[in-house]
């Protein structure tokens, strides 16, 4: 109750509407940031149709310009989604060496691949108990280089708390397998990692994969008892789950690919 709930490439708003019904009393703040004109309007219109009429929904380029920003510094939220563009070619990166937020500190994204620029702004937008959940495609647990760079820093900083493989098949407009990964500034299970393969469970349809209620429930049970309660590192589940410690991920070079987990 009472979050500030934020997409910074919030598109036509079902994530943000999907979180802000999630919040029993229905007492949350939405915030959102879109770049296409038609889709901010199409955003604020559906905002509208779902009762949600104090949504502040900006129109622009969210690493370019952001817009929900407070004393010339980033707002902070309590919880952040996004699904943002995969591996957006000419993001920005050249324009943003010298970032007036600094929210590339841990390294610049490459020019050809916006992934992390989008993350990295996801997580300085989080305030110090923050939580965030991002959609990503597989290539940013393992890519090296700069993001390689990031992902070190990031994972030294303990904030990571897991890493959800998916079906491929799943979102409108890539037939590639994506991946979830959480932000949690307050995790519990400190230098630990939590590795989720549900790849495999998946309802298959003609033209696109979901995933039934059993699977989200079982994905979401499986993190919950992580998330809650004090874990010791090795299997959760044969073959679905596995708590890495930072320790084990340092070995693998900083390399987050599920399958050297599961």
């Amino acid at each position: 109750e009472n979050d500030r709930i934020y997409d910074p490439t919030c598109g036509s708003g079902s994530l943000l509407i999907r979180a802000f019904n999630k919040v029993p009393n229905g007492k949350a703040q939405i915030y959102g940031q879109e770049r296409n004109g038609q889709t901010h309007s199409l955003c604020r219109m559906n905002m509208f149709l779902h009762g949600i009429d104090d949504a502040k929904i900006a129109w622009g380029d969210t690493l370019a310009n952001p817009l929900h920003v407070e004393e010339e510094k980033l707002m902070k939220f309590q919880v952040v989604v996004a699904n943002p563009p995969f591996s957006l070619d000419k993001w920005g990166a050249e324009e943003l060496e010298n970032d007036s937020y600094n929210r590339f500190w841990r390294g610049m994204p490459p020019k050809s691949k916006g992934d992390w620029a989008f993350i990295s702004h996801m997580i300085e937008s989080l305030n110090a108990h923050g939580k965030a959940g991002v959609v990503v495609p597989h290539g940013v647990l393992f890519r090296g280089a700069a993001e390689g760079r990031i992902r070190t820093e990031i994972l030294n900083e303990d904030i990571l708390e897991a890493v959800i493989g998916l079906p491929s098949n799943l979102f409108f407009g890539t037939g590639i397998p994506a991946a979830i990964i959480i932000f949690n500034r307050e995790k519990k299970n400190k230098e630990k990692v939590l590795f989720i393969d549900a790849s495999k469970d998946f309802v298959a349809g003609k033209n696109q994969n979901s995933l039934g209620e059993n699977h989200i429930n079982h994905i979401v049970d499986v993190f919950t008892d992580f998330h809650d309660n004090q874990k010791d590192a090795g299997i959760l589940e044969d073959k679905f789950a596995y708590i890495a410690t930072l320790e084990e991920i340092k070995e693998n070079d900083y390399n987050l690919n599920i399958p050297k987990y599961i």
